[in-house]
């Protein structure tokens, strides 16, 4: 079948590396005879550098595979995949109480339909939650500061320090990516699923 391109809307290592590892998981159920390029690109999610609802992670995920689509026109790209990925905070009530949990979130395109995929949720402590909704702080500059480190977006992320690394940043795309590609490499199914509506 020859190489099947994957546009990614990120040149971070952990989100490139998640989406490798994912098509190591379903790459021979989606194409079996195919080699797979993953292709990093920096592109805008149009959402906040901390998004902080649900409707935004899956906005921001969306708008970045839909700027690779674009890209891909603009260039005469032949790129089979789009994938947006965002990571950010989901914030519900429960109880009276608000609870906030840091969620990876994935869509993908073939260029005419996508899908959403996440991963699970982790809770995020009280005085980091202050922090990022109501100091206005960057997620990744304050769980630098709760961590006492530097660059940890870009090794085990936030997933990583609050896990213990049982769950770093990679996983939790890789799980999202995943989820995201369901639709495709197990369209019999879908497509059976809708037929039975």
């Amino acid at each position: 079948m020859g190489k099947i391109h994957i546009a990614v809307g990120s040149t971070r290592r952990p989100k490139l590396a998640a989406v490798t590892q994912a098509l190591e998981s379903f790459g021979s159920v989606l194409a079996p005879t195919a080699e797979f390029a993953v292709l990093g690109f920096d592109v805008d999610s149009g959402v906040g550098h901390t998004p902080s609802s649900r409707s935004e992670l899956m906005r921001g995920a969306r708008q970045r595979a839909e700027s690779l689509i674009q890209l891909a026109r603009q260039r005469h790209e032949t790129w089979q995949y789009f994938v947006g990925l965002e990571g950010g905070l989901d914030t519900v009530q429960e109880n009276g109480a608000r609870r906030v949990f840091l969620e990876s979130w994935a869509y993908v395109s073939d260029g005419t339909v996508g899908h959403y995929g996440r991963s699970g949720g982790v809770e995020i402590p009280a005085a980091l939650v202050h922090e990022v909704l109501e100091n206005g702080v960057e997620l990744s500059e304050a769980i630098d500061r709760f961590a006492g480190a530097v660059g940890i977006r870009d090794a085990q992320g936030a997933w990583g320090v609050l896990s213990c690394d049982l769950i770093t940043r990679q996983d939790a795309f890789r799980v999202a990516v995943l989820a995201a590609f369901a639709p495709f490499y197990n369209s019999k199914m879908y497509r059976a699923a809708s037929a039975a509506r």
